[in-house]
C-alpha cells in the first residue's frame, strides 16, 4: 500500500478541518501520512492527526518555514518525497496550498491537479471547470500526482492510525529566502465558522436590498451554526465585506448545505458554490437561474420566508 502524503493546514498549532478531510481521503487511496510544516506542533495536534488516520507524521517545526513565503515548505516536502516515494500528495485547495503544489510540481517534475472535488483509487481526480459548467476527470501522467482538494469535498471520519513521529530537517535554500515575512496581522473573527471550511453556508444577494437586510441572513446562519456568504452584487454594493464573497472572483465553497437567498445565480456565483452537496434556494423570481442548481426551492420573498425558517429551526432546537 503506497504512502499518501497530506500537507497539514493549521492555525497557531490547531489542525484545520480540511486536513482531517484529506486524511480520510488519503485512507481510501493508501497509507495516510501527515506533513507538519512550521512551528506549533504539539501533543494535541499529534493526537488529532493520529485520530483521523495518520500512520506517520513528518514534523518539520523550524521557525524558518514560517519566516519566508511558501518556498521553504515546498522544498521541505520535496525532500520528504525523495526519501519515501509517496503514491500521491494531497494539499488543501487554498491560496497557499495551490502555490505550494505548483512549486512542488516544478521541483519534482510532477503533474499537478488543482481544485479536485474527488479522487479515485487510481488517482484520477474529478474537477469542476469552465466556471462550473463542466465536470471532468483528470489524471497526472508524469511523476507523483500532486492534487489540491477543495474543502468539504470529503466528510472526515475517525479512523486511528499509528501516529509515528518522524522528524524532518527544514530545507531552506538561499533562493527560497527571496521573500521574507516581515509582519503578521491577525484577522478579526466572529463566532461563525470560516467561510471556505464551513459545513453550512447561508448567503445573501441583490434581493437582500441593502446592508441592513443581511440581518435576516445572519440570524438564519446563527441558528444553524453556519457561515455567512454574499454574492458579488452584494459585496460590490458595499452591503457586506468582500472577504465573504462567494464566486469565481471570491471564495469557492463546497458545504454540505448551501442556502441562497435573493441570489439570481449568475455563472460567476454558481462557479463558487455549485459543488455544494445540498442547495436550498429562496427567490421571488421563479425564473432565476439559481433554481437550476436547487435541490429544494422556495418561490417567495426572503424577508417573509427566511425569518419563518429561522423561527422554526429555533423551535426545534429548544
Amino acid at each position: 500500500m503506497s504512502e499518501i502524503l497530506v500537507v497539514v493546514e493549521q492555525n497557531d498549532g490547531t489542525v484545520k478541518k480540511v486536513t482531517l478531510e484529506l486524511l480520510t481521503l488519503a485512507a481510501s487511496l493508501g497509507s495516510p501520512s501527515a506533513v507538519w510544516l512550521g512551528p506549533g506542533y504539539s501533543d494535541t495536534a499529534a493526537a488529532t492527526l493520529t485520530e483521523y488516520g495518520a500512520d506517520k507524521i513528518y514534523v518539520s517545526d523550524s521557525g524558518e518555514l514560517a519566516d519566508y513565503v511558501v518556498a521553504p515548505k515546498a522544498e521541505t516536502i520535496a525532500a520528504i518525497m525523495a526519501d519515501v516515494t509517496p503514491g500521491a500528495i494531497l494539499i488543501a485547495s487554498t491560496a497557499e496550498g495551490k502555490e505550494i503544489a505548483g512549486r512542488l510540481a516544478i521541483k519534482t517534475t510532477s503533474g499537478v491537479i488543482t481544485d479536485a472535488v474527488a479522487v479515485a483509487a487510481d488517482f484520477t481526480a474529478t474537477q469542476s471547470v469552465f466556471g462550473g459548467s463542466t465536470i471532468v476527470s483528470s489524471a497526472v501522467t508524469t511523476g507523483t500526482p500532486i492534487i489540491t482538494v477543495r474543502p468539504n469535498s470529503t466528510a472526515p471520519q475517525v479512523k486511528p492510525g499509528a501516529g509515528t513521529r518522524v522528524d524532518v530537517a527544514a530545507t531552506v535554500s538561499d533562493a527560497a529566502k527571496g521573500a521574507k515575512v516581515t509582519g503578521r496581522t491577525v484577522a478579526q473573527k466572529g463566532g461563525r465558522p470560516e467561510l471556505a471550511e464551513a459545513a453550512i453556508v447561508v448567503s445573501g444577494g441583490r434581493g437582500v436590498n441593502g446592508a441592513e437586510g443581511f440581518g435576516v441572513i445572519e440570524a438564519l446562519a446563527d441558528s444553524l451554526g453556519a457561515a455567512v456568504g454574499a454574492s458579488r452584487a452584494a459585496t460590490d454594493a458595499g452591503w457586506y465585506p468582500h472577504q465573504f464573497q462567494v464566486g469565481q472572483t471570491g471564495k469557492t465553497v463546497s458545504p454540505q448545505l448551501y442556502i441562497a437567498n435573493g441570489i439570481s445565480g449568475a455563472i460567476q456565483h454558481r462557479a463558487g458554490m455549485q459543488t455544494s452537496k445540498t442547495v436550498v434556494v429562496v427567490n421571488k423570481d421563479p425564473e432565476a437561474p439559481i433554481f437550476e442548481l436547487a435541490d429544494f426551492g422556495v418561490v417567495g420573498d426572503l424577508f417573509s420566508v427566511v425569518p419563518q425558517l429561522t423561527e422554526e429551526i429555533e423551535k426545534r432546537k429548544a
